[in-house]
């Protein structure tokens, strides 16, 4: 499976731009810091590393809402 480098912009709306895609996570991960520095992102802004079978699962993993943990118990 490939590994998908996205340029993701939250605001006003979450938008997603496919980078690069590469075979192994050395590459992708030295794409992805590259980038990362060159583009000087603004808040709201991030390069992302996704690891799927295809471009249309890592856009649907990285669209996917995660929920926050909880902030309950002895650490908080």
């Amino acid at each position: 499976m490939p590994y998908y480098v996205y340029k993701i912009d939250n605001y006003p709306v979450r938008q997603l731009a496919l980078l690069a895609s590469f075979d192994n996570f050395k590459a992708a991960s030295a794409e992805a810091k590259a980038r990362r520095n060159a583009m000087q992102l603004a808040n709201g802004q991030a390069v992302k590393v996704m690891f799927a079978e295809s471009e249309l699962e890592a856009e649907d993993m990285l669209s996917q809402v995660r929920e926050a943990p909880p902030t309950t118990g002895e650490d908080y």
